[in-house]
């Protein structure tokens, strides 16, 4: 029974109630195209991190693979470029700084403090001066005066390492957030 204070609901009130839902669910439906377009497309989250198998690289070689837009230089360094990195005292570098995304950013450029096993050195291949893509010394071809790569815009001089040595570049090649997932299987990112 109805009465003054609960009045008993009234086909309009329904009409109402059901209204209102179906424009809620209408315009969420109207909306969520809009929302959806923000979030990343999928080509960007397979760059996001990428999986790089090792086993096919020789000693002495460098592999190009492309990591979120840039070149990344995957190089199996032997152990005379190791020890060439080893030997350069942190005092004699243009940028002192690791520039190492797995350790803290005050991490010295030691060659040791580039790499997380000495063979194989993983760097972002850009410039720090303007952006170029540096080219790789090797004994067919060699680049530079430190054996590593050499950025023939303005001179800028990489070691074994990817540290600048000699040139405009104000820092260091980056190394790029990595694991080894395996003992011949790199993840980026």
């Amino acid at each position: 029974m109805a009465n003054a204070t609960n009045p008993e609901p009234t086909r309009r009130d329904f009409l109402y109630i059901a209204t209102g839902a179906a424009v809620t669910v209408g315009a969420a439906f109207a909306v969520w195209p809009f929302i959806d377009q923000m979030n990343p497309s999928s080509a960007v989250l397979a760059m996001a991190s990428i999986e790089v198998d090792l086993t096919a690289i020789q000693p002495g070689q460098q592999v190009i693979f492309k990591w979120r837009g840039h070149p990344l230089f995957v190089r199996r360094r032997t152990p005379k470029e190791i020890a060439a990195a080893r030997a350069v005292p942190v005092s004699a570098l243009v940028d002192g700084l690791a520039r190492n995304a797995n350790l803290k950013d005050a991490a010295p450029a030691s060659d040791e403090n580039r790499v997380i096993k000495p063979e194989w050195l993983v760097l972002v291949g850009v410039c720090t001066h303007l952006g170029c893509i540096p080219t790789v010394s090797t004994p067919q071809s060699p680049q530079g005066s430190f054996g590593g790569w050499l950025c023939h815009c303005h001179g800028s001089d990489y070691d074994t390492a990817g540290r600048i040595r000699k040139g405009p570049a104000p820092q260091n090649l980056a190394v790029p957030p990595y694991a080894f997932t395996a003992p011949t299987k790199i993840k980026i990112g």
